[in-house]
């Protein structure tokens, strides 16, 4: 038993179960289908459910902005999001437990060498529609202009813009299997995330849910989830 109060119980799982969306576009986050999916955010979905003593049912998209709609729209009790202020106004985070790097991916020939050039006039930039990348360069660009679509390295390439943005791992991965381009070393930004519910659940739910990501964290899970899913480069957050 985990003794978990009934009523953070039934605030988090209102329908019987807990209902938690995976995002799959973020590969260091959840890998593998919709039918089997794997990684942090499906082992701390797990765990949350087996302290409620609840069933799991897992709803898995291919984009974080599908996975917030889920929170906002009901369909999802619980979420895997990055941190942002245009996010927090409609669902309630806890503190991040792990920590991502967003960078660019330019050509081989650019003069783009750090995050500084690459906000200048005449530089569009590939992001993936409503990602946490997405948000922040949006609320952050002084002067290069966002082409938005899926990946922001296959907007980038497919058409022939002056740079990409995405996760390191990823974009990294991606540049190493692409000749003719580079990943500008400096992170453009440092991505919370964290596990998020809707704004209506009690102060005691969601202090109930950050309990949990602290004691997961200092135990070792989180760890061990991201060197389990080949993510062990990946740094977990530090202690809230």
């Amino acid at each position: 038993m985990t003794d978990v109060p009934a009523d953070i119980v039934h605030d988090l799982a209102p329908t019987g179960s807990l209902r938690a969306s995976i995002n799959l576009g973020n590969a260091v986050l959840a890998q593998g289908t919709s039918q089997d999916p794997s990684g942090i955010t499906v082992d701390l979905a797990r765990e949350i459910a087996r302290r409620l003593e609840v069933p799991l049912e897992l709803v898995c998209f291919d984009a974080a902005r599908k996975s917030f709609e889920a929170l906002t729209t009901g369909a999802a009790d619980l979420g895997f999001l990055a941190v942002e202020p245009a996010r927090a106004e409609q669902v309630a985070f806890t503190a991040a437990y792990v920590l991502i790097e967003g960078v660019f991916v330019v050509p081989d020939e650019s003069s783009l060498r750090s995050v500084a050039d690459v906000d200048r006039a005449g530089v569009r930039i590939g992001v993936k529609e409503g990602s946490a990348y997405d948000l922040y360069l949006t609320r952050t660009l002084q002067h290069a202009e966002l082409v938005r679509g899926g990946e922001g390295v296959e907007v980038f390439d497919e058409q022939r813009l002056e740079a990409g943005a995405g996760i390191r791992q990823p974009v990294t991965a991606w540049a190493d299997a692409h000749p003719g381009v580079r990943v500008v070393d400096e992170a453009f930004m440092q991505i919370r995330q964290a596990v998020a519910t809707t704004k209506n659940r009690t102060p005691e739910t969601v202090a109930y849910l950050q309990q949990v990501v602290e004691e997961l964290k200092a135990s070792g899970f989180v760890r061990e989830s991201l060197d389990r899913a080949g993510q062990a480069d990946t740094t977990v957050a530090p202690p809230a």
